[in-house]
């Protein structure tokens, strides 16, 4: 699936190892962007020790699989349920991260007896990589061509035969999972999500106290943390030269968001190793897909992309203390269908990595209800 050259992987350390540092600012650790001193340390270990073919070899033996609809090149990974009835499930990642988050959330899915639970609550799982993210290619045009839901309702339904199936993501994902339901709800049984749309349109003086707050914490949160989003959503190019040429930018960008939005207290090593950040830092860079990342900012700033109005199915909302928004739940039944309101204890934004086990049991305590409502695959 990926094989980088020899000469591809010297010029990634010689790159990193002539990386040209900014004048230092006087200001204390991440208080201003990313660390100089923890973004040091990473450079010197990619460039020096880090074992890419190691990483390589672990992605390569994946369960991958590239189908091809209506001429659009989709990746994924298939984990088989322990039992021939599982629940097919399709699980979707957000920004800035990969396929790779999902593999520990996707083991305890397909094999919840390995993993302390019952092989009743086994789920077939199906990992797209989403497009311009690593293995799938980005659409050509803006404008034309099958939105992601699209295309995974196109593989879960026609090219993987399941009838009915299930759905799950957070950040961009709970963005295409909640249009995948809204779009399909004859073939989704249900939705688990991490984050929620917010309504088309809704009644400022009809607001509980509970919904102002929030809408206050989102003005402040995009007035503190929302710089990334207003950037890859207006003049994604212009970052993009930079991220696509420096790997050491590239790196600074994407950690800086690791240990902001992940449940690390400010100390990102205690959520991620060094080779997972640094694993994750090398896709975008040997796949060039930095750059086609940014797309679906872009386009939902647009208006390319389809806003969700109304979600019927099932829906489970989980929300993790250290993720970005933290709507009431009359908020989010403003779009959609709760009937399952979690706040977990711990976690974060890449909660599937940091929390896989927590998780997995809201998914599989939400969807037991629904396993009765798919057929087996065609």
């Amino acid at each position: 699936m990926i094989s980088a050259s020899e000469a591809e992987l010297g010029e990634l350390r010689a790159r990193l190892q002539a990386t040209r540092w900014p004048t230092p600012w006087p200001v204390e650790g991440w208080e201003a962007g990313t660390e100089e001193r923890t973004l040091r340390r990473l450079v010197e270990y990619w460039a020096t020790a880090y074992d890419w073919r190691t990483h390589e070899a672990a992605i390569n033996g994946l369960p991958s699989h590239v189908a091809d609809i209506d001429g659009t090149p989709v990746h994924y990974l298939r984990f088989d349920g322990e039992r021939p009835d599982a629940l097919p499930i399709v699980l979707t990642n957000g920004w800035p991260s990969s396929f790779l988050e999902l593999i520990a959330l996707a083991e305890r899915l397909a094999t919840p007896s390995s993993h302390g639970g019952a092989a009743a609550d086994a789920f077939t799982v199906i990992i797209p990589s989403l497009p311009g993210f690593a293995f799938s290619p980005q659409r050509e045009s803006l404008k034309d061509g099958l939105q992601t839901h699209e295309l995974w309702h196109r593989l879960m339904h026609s090219e993987l035969g399941f009838e009915r199936y299930a759905a799950h993501g957070g950040d961009l994902g709970a963005g295409i999972t909640s249009r995948l339901a809204e779009a399909h709800p004859e073939h989704v049984v249900g939705i688990h999500l991490m984050a929620v749309a917010n309504p088309v349109t809704y009644d400022v003086a009809g607001l509980t106290a509970a919904e102002k707050r929030y809408l206050e914490s989102l003005d402040e949160w995009a007035a503190h943390e929302g710089g990334y989003q207003h950037e890859q959503s207006t003049r994604p190019l212009t970052l993009s030269y930079g991220l696509a040429d420096s790997p050491t930018g590239l790196l600074a960008w994407i950690l800086e968001k690791y240990r902001a939005w992940s449940d690390c207290h400010g100390d990102v090593s205690t959520r991620f190793s060094d080779d997972f950040l640094l694993t994750q830092a090398s896709l975008y860079w040997f796949t060039r897909t930095i750059s086609t990342s940014f797309r679906p900012y872009y386009e939902y700033a647009g208006g390319m992309t389809r806003r969700v109005e109304r979600v019927t199915v099932p829906t489970a909302l989980a929300l993790f203390p250290a993720d970005l928004t933290h709507p009431p739940r009359s908020w989010a039944e403003r779009t959609y269908n709760i009937t399952r309101y979690t706040r977990m204890p711990r976690g974060g934004h890449f909660a599937a990595h940091e929390e896989p086990d927590l998780l997995a049991h809201d998914i599989i305590e939400f969807f037991r209800d629904h396993r009765s409502d798919h057929a087996p695959p065609r």
